[in-house]
């Protein structure tokens, strides 16, 4: 076992349980209450291109973004979650089946304080690793000190894309342009966020009040690879329900199953604060710390070892 690969990644799992004690001292310094969700729901929400693992008549959580808003609407104003969540078909580089995933939620927030938050765990999670003020990534030279630089996705692709976003939704090629000619580009010098996703993208996130075209969302990049999502959360929960359904339809157009609805969930957004959330991969936090392009150098076990 001593020439195993597990052997070979001592530094990155110290590494990785050194991150993750820094994230919890974050939160629990900002008056965040760690909590615990279910892993096994019966509804997961429903998004066109990811899939549930099944568990018996009930899902694997992909998230567990359904339960923690239900305890922001049931009153608790800042919580926090590091948990392992689940998604059929995901293996590559930067994806696994089974990952570990922070999650937290603040009442009273939206994305722009979202992105602030960001900025702050991050550098906080540095110090903490000891590296200070930057950090190296694939010979690429980081700087964390603040601000860090914002992008509407409207100017992404502007910039770095050959066609509009608006020609790209229309020719529905929004994700995949998006994939090939934005992402690789963003959060070299320094992590950049990129925000006001189309509404077509919106997910769970409140569209703008003055540009209903326009939602309330940011992805955090960090050489060219992205770390977490993030929007101002939606609590209007007709508008949620006919975003599920019609994310049903699309599961279904495509071959896909179809989930029940979360029918809870959709309940309980009646009560819910504004808020705004963020989830954080955190494998690819440690990804980028220990200087790496594989995710399975941060694990102590891939799929494929079990």
């Amino acid at each position: 076992m001593k020439n195993s690969r597990q052997s070979h990644i001592k530094r990155n799992l110290w590494l990785r349980a050194q991150i993750i004690q820094a994230v919890r001292t974050f939160f629990i310094d900002n008056d965040y209450l760690e909590v615990e969700t279910p892993c096994r729901i019966p509804a997961p929400a429903p998004e066109a291109h990811i899939d549930a693992e099944v568990s018996g008549d009930w899902f694997l959580h992909t998230s567990p973004e359904l339960c923690m808003k239900r305890l922001i609407a049931a009153g608790y104003p800042r919580i926090f979650q590091i948990c392992r969540c689940f998604r059929q078909k995901e293996r590559g580089s930067k994806h696994l089946p089974e990952m570990t995933l922070l999650e937290w939620y603040a009442a009273g927030h939206n994305y722009f304080n979202m992105m602030d938050q960001c900025e702050e765990l991050i550098r906080f999670v540095a110090r903490r690793a000891g590296f200070k003020n930057f950090l190296v990534y694939q010979g690429n030279r980081i700087d964390l000190n603040p601000p860090w630089p914002r992008m509407s996705v409207t100017d992404a692709f502007e910039k770095f894309s050959s066609v509009s976003m608006e020609t790209a939704m229309l020719q529905d090629r929004f994700d995949q342009v998006t994939a090939f000619d934005i992402e690789p580009n963003l959060g070299y010098g320094k992590p950049l966020f990129l925000y006001d996703y189309p509404a077509s993208a919106a997910s769970l996130a409140r569209l703008k009040p003055e540009n209903r075209s326009m939602a309330e969302r940011f992805e955090l990049y960090i050489s060219g690879m992205e770390l977490c999502n993030a929007f101002s959360e939606l609590t209007d929960p007709l508008e949620q329900r006919t975003r599920f359904e019609n994310e049903q339809k699309n599961r279904s157009k495509f071959g896909l199953q179809a989930y029940p609805l979360p029918e809870k969930f959709l309940d309980s957004l009646q009560y819910m604060p504004e808020a705004s959330g963020s989830a954080l991969g955190m494998d690819r936090l440690v990804m980028l710390f220990a200087d790496t392009t594989r995710i399975d150098d941060v694990v102590a076990f891939t799929p494929e070892e079990l």
